[in-house]
């Protein structure tokens, strides 16, 4: 279970700061992206689940990158704009927004058209998630997600309870991203409406990211896997390998 990966463009420094740090408190990996320039740059370097879009940058077009986006993706927009006129949504919807929120509007709003385009775009995947045959490889070990069986370096079953499972297929989801305590909160939440995590909740987190190192790691208080990242949360930090099973 991926953790979005959503990409803000706009060229107002303070919109774009306010979207980013409101999806991140909502369990998304935020970018920030000011130019077309920029937006290149973050799907040539890697995932991206999400494009909010914003529709005049400066000088230039957000219609004219979305047509352009489309052509060449098929990652979802969202269009954001303060022309909100039937017409001008219409523009949006014909060079292949997936949907178009008018300027100015409510964030849990804007959360909301996210979560449905997600889940939208993501359906047929998500059916095949749920008879997912891949096998996982990592630093040695083996995870079986058709079984949910977890293989050691030396051919030894180990056993995982449900909620170390889930941790660990956000983990391997995300390999050398470091994870905030909220991030991880959030996608441990089955039905996606997870509360930003309190204390209390993030020390559960600790808790079980503690267990779930006692059984992979050769030396739990020396961490190579499940690394904690200073002043961010963790990183599963070795690298991830998907065979079709």
């Amino acid at each position: 279970m991926a953790i979005p990966r959503i990409l803000v463009v706009d060229d107002d420094p303070d919109m774009r700061q306010m979207m980013t740090q409101f999806l991140r408190q909502n369990g998304s990996i935020a970018l920030p992206a000011a130019n077309e320039g920029e937006v290149d740059n973050h799907i040539e370097g890697g995932r991206v689940d999400l494009i909010i879009l914003d529709v005049m940058l400066g000088d230039e077009n957000g219609l004219e990158i979305c047509r352009r986006l489309r052509r060449e993706q098929d990652v979802p927009i969202i269009m954001v704009s303060a022309l909100s006129a039937d017409h001008q949504r219409m523009e949006g919807y014909a060079v292949g927004a997936d949907d178009y929120i008018a300027k100015p509007f409510n964030p849990d709003l804007l959360l909301a058209r996210i979560k449905a385009v997600l889940s939208r775009t993501r359906r047929s995947a998500s059916l095949v998630h749920r008879r997912n045959t891949k096998t996982f490889q990592f630093d040695g070990w083996t995870y079986d997600a058709k079984s949910s069986e977890v293989l050691s370096p030396a051919n030894i079953q180990v056993a995982l309870s449900r909620r170390e499972t889930t941790l660990l297929q956000v983990l391997l989801a995300n390999p050398h991203i470091p994870l905030t305590r909220e991030e991880i909160a959030a996608n441990l939440d089955v039905t996606g409406e997870a509360a930003p995590t309190t204390e209390a909740s993030g020390r559960a987190i600790d808790v079980l990211v503690g267990r779930l190192r006692n059984k992979i790691e050769s030396n739990p208080k020396d961490p190579q896997i499940l690394k904690t990242e200073r002043g961010v949360g963790y990183v599963f930090a070795v690298d991830v390998t998907e065979l079709d099973g």
